[in-house]
């Protein structure tokens, strides 16, 4: 398999997860989201992936899109260490909880979105940082309530290993850091996204350890 990367990338970060806690190989090919006006809107890679976002698996069976459709992918082709419950109510709030992130939050804080707001709307840094937050800790607020106690107590959003949750949570985590976003309001998340960010799969997937990385500039 070839995974399609930037290391910034949450949605990208969300499929190194999954790989990383499935133990699954891919050669990690950079696609750098902000170089030349963008190496992701050029013909080469627009026939990979018409949508011209990352990721992108490239598998035996063919390209696959859109980061929550290739880890449904993996779990279902490489079924262990399951990253969904087995019971149906639980794989539901599972689901919720990771959807209110790729769904609701993510899509808000998309470069594409945050360059329309400079083009076209002319926002300056301190709004377009004023918008981020903003929809980052509305929406964590909410997966804050959504969280168990007894869960947070252990490192994880739900169950007893890292699952589809976590997998969402900790790339939406650095991009709040990444903002400096207020996130005191929310500290079972913070619990959980330190406990997993310990551990060697998530060591492993973080932006740092990409072979793209680039320093934040001083």
């Amino acid at each position: 398999m070839r995974l399609y990367s930037y290391f910034r990338s949450s949605a990208a970060y969300r499929v190194r997860l999954a790989l990383a806690l499935k133990k699954l190989d891919a050669e990690i090919l950079p696609v750098h989201l902000l170089r030349g006006g963008g190496e992701q809107l050029g013909p080469v890679y627009r026939k990979l992936n018409p949508l011209a976002l990352v990721p992108t698996l490239e598998t035996e069976a063919g390209a696959l899109t859109q980061s929550l459709a290739i880890i449904e992918f993996l779990e279902e082709t490489h079924p262990e260490p399951a990253l969904l419950p087995r019971d149906p109510v639980e794989r539901a709030r599972v689901r919720a909880f990771a959807l209110a992130i790729a769904c609701d939050i993510h899509p808000l804080n998309n470069l594409r979105v945050l360059n329309r707001l400079r083009a076209d709307f002319n926002a300056g840094q301190i709004a377009i940082e004023a918008w981020y937050c903003h929809w980052i800790s509305l929406g964590l607020a909410a997966l804050e309530a959504m969280v168990a106690d007894r869960a947070a107590a252990k490192g994880l959003c739900f169950g007893e290993q890292p699952g589809l949750a976590d997998i969402c949570l900790v790339p939406q985590m650095a991009n709040a850091r990444r903002y400096d976003c207020d996130l005191s309001a929310m500290p079972k998340l913070l619990a959980i996204d330190a406990a997993l960010t310990k551990r060697p799969e998530f060591r492993a997937a973080a932006p740092e350890a990409q072979p793209d990385y680039e320093p934040p500039a001083q």
